[in-house]
């Protein structure tokens, strides 16, 4: 895996505080709970339901809900503005981690380690609630914080789960992004995208203890991005992602 140049990593044994100093400013004061990772595409007809279905989720304060538009709908009529081969890359990855003979849209994906069809509200929030209850998922501390001209990213301790490994990636994102369609399944239609995520990278991997990364702030701009998120998530024998255990958001400040 590739640590990006810019990222400075710090490991310490000292005890993980959430306070980052007088020069910060805190930007999770509701602890998140929950982790949606939404797949879509413009292009298929079964997909509006599920993105609308999805606002619910970002308007949760304790929820990390993010839409990963697909490309494999492309060659239907039209071209989804918001695809990457990376968000196709990740929806494949997780078919292992499922043993799924295929791919679908509108996929849900909670926590990393249930899925379900984008569109099922009830059933997604019921999922949530359970790992919620059961301390599934999410068990880790992580912050991100605007700290001056950085982002600092703080990870806690814990344990580590039998896992091939656990990854800490950054995730960018547009947090609104309105679209008309004007060709495919869903010619016509003009539909406002939410928390769409714009590129992924790996900062680092996590080995239980405390750890804080730094990068630019400027990063957000530099990929157009609203906002950025960050996942501790564990690394599966197939080397596919697990069990979300730490996650956090940020939002660029608006002008």
């Amino acid at each position: 895996m590739k640590i990006t140049q810019w990222a400075r990593v710090a490991l310490s044994s000292v005890a993980f505080s959430l306070c980052l100093g007088t020069t910060a400013i805190a930007q999770n004061v509701a602890k998140l709970t929950g982790v949606v990772e939404l797949f879509t595409s413009q292009g298929c007809s079964s997909c509006p339901p599920a993105d609308a279905a999805l606002e619910e989720f970002i308007e949760r304060d304790d929820i990390l809900a993010l839409s990963y538009h697909v490309d494999y709908w492309d060659y239907i009529g039209w071209k989804d503005t918001l695809a990457t081969p990376k968000n196709t890359a990740r929806q494949y990855e997780y078919r292992k981690t499922f043993n799924a003979r295929s791919v679908y849209t509108p996929q849900a994906i909670i926590n990393g380690q249930s899925h379900e069809v984008g569109s099922r509200s009830d059933s997604i929030r019921e999922k949530l609630a359970s790992d919620a209850a059961q301390e599934n998922s999410l068990s880790v501390p992580v912050t991100l914080a605007k700290n001056g001209n950085r982002i600092t990213v703080k990870v806690g301790e814990g344990s580590v789960p039998q896992a091939a490994g656990v990854k800490l990636m950054i995730v960018y994102f547009k947090t609104e992004a309105p679209v008309d369609i004007q060709h495919g399944e869903n010619a016509g239609k003009k539909i406002n995208y939410k928390n769409s995520v714009i590129d992924t990278e790996v900062l680092g991997m996590w080995d239980g203890m405390s750890m804080s990364i730094d990068i630019p702030i400027n990063e957000i701009n530099a990929h157009d991005a609203d906002g950025c998120a960050v996942l501790l998530q564990a690394i599966t024998d197939e080397n596919s992602p697990g069990t979300i255990l730490g996650a956090a958001k940020l939002m660029k400040d608006k002008s």
